[in-house]
């Protein structure tokens, strides 16, 4: 009987270290940022952002934005955040930026990135969240509108705006997109019905934010300046005219743009950006 009992603890304990191991619980007053995914929510260390002041051509834009932002820290009203428009212009940088500008003033406040297979979770990280000391920005990067991300849409639709679940005071929502109408009210042509249901799921999304802010592209006066703004702090150089070839041969001027020439620059160097 005795044989029989030890074998079967060490089929147990077998069996123990085959398991997968249970995460350990998030403390979500201890990072300065989060990732929520599907798997399982982990914290990081570090918040990767620019200095604010490093953010050209957007002025308007981070005034909104940090305003927004400063009032949630301080316990007041604020709204969810919908940032949208021309690609590369600085959308998921300035939220993190903003953010972490607040976190340098000494405000308790965190950045939590959303993963595209944490949107379905998402209520159970609000529910988590509700009673932590602390404020949360929610930040889902570049939503789509497509057939494949309907669901999402809905449930964050529900979540912004009738939902059961609520939001406390301490949870508001950045959301950024590419679409370049997203708060368009009517096509300026007919357009099939499929994309027409696509603008108006937008629309319904759009309306659910009481912040929209929106990016455009950007000149080639701003361009350059957005250049000048990685450049200068290295003490780097640059000729304007290949800085516009670099923009040219990739279709476009934007902050990413302008981002990957001076890479360019600063590893010519052997310097790191």
């Amino acid at each position: 009987m005795s044989q029989q009992r030890d074998i079967l603890e060490r089929i147990a304990k077998s069996l123990e270290r085959l398991a997968p191991q249970t995460a350990p619980p998030v403390d979500w007053t201890r990072h300065p940022a989060y990732i929520w995914s599907s798997t399982a929510p982990h914290g990081l260390k570090n918040l990767d952002a620019l200095p604010l002041d490093r953010l050209r051509a957007i002025d308007a834009q981070k005034r909104s934005l940090c305003d927004n932002l400063t009032r949630l820290a301080n316990g007041a009203a604020a709204h969810d955040m919908l940032l949208w428009g021309a690609r590369g212009m600085g959308k998921s940088a300035l939220i993190r930026a903003a953010v972490y500008a607040l976190q340098e003033k000494s405000a308790d406040i965190a950045l939590i990135q959303v993963t595209a297979d944490g949107l379905d979770s998402i209520a159970h990280l609000i529910d988590e969240l509700a009673n932590v000391p602390r404020t949360f920005v929610l930040f889902i990067d570049d939503l789509g509108f497509g057939d494949d991300e309907l669901q999402a849409n809905l449930a964050l639709r529900s979540l912004l705006d009738g939902g059961a679940l609520g939001r406390p005071a301490n949870i508001r929502i950045a959301v950024t997109s590419n679409r370049r109408a997203i708060v368009q009210r009517e096509a300026a042509t007919p357009s099939a019905l499929h994309e027409r249901d696509e603008r108006d799921n937008a629309l319904a999304l759009a309306d659910r934010f009481g912040l929209t802010v929106a990016f455009h592209p950007c000149d080639q006066a701003d361009y350059i300046e957005i250049v000048r703004s990685y450049c200068e702090p290295l003490g780097l150089t640059f000729d304007e005219v290949e800085a516009q070839s670099w923009a040219i041969a990739r279709g476009n001027r934007s902050g990413r743009t302008a981002n990957q020439f001076a890479c360019e620059i600063a590893g010519r160097a052997g310097l790191a950006l």
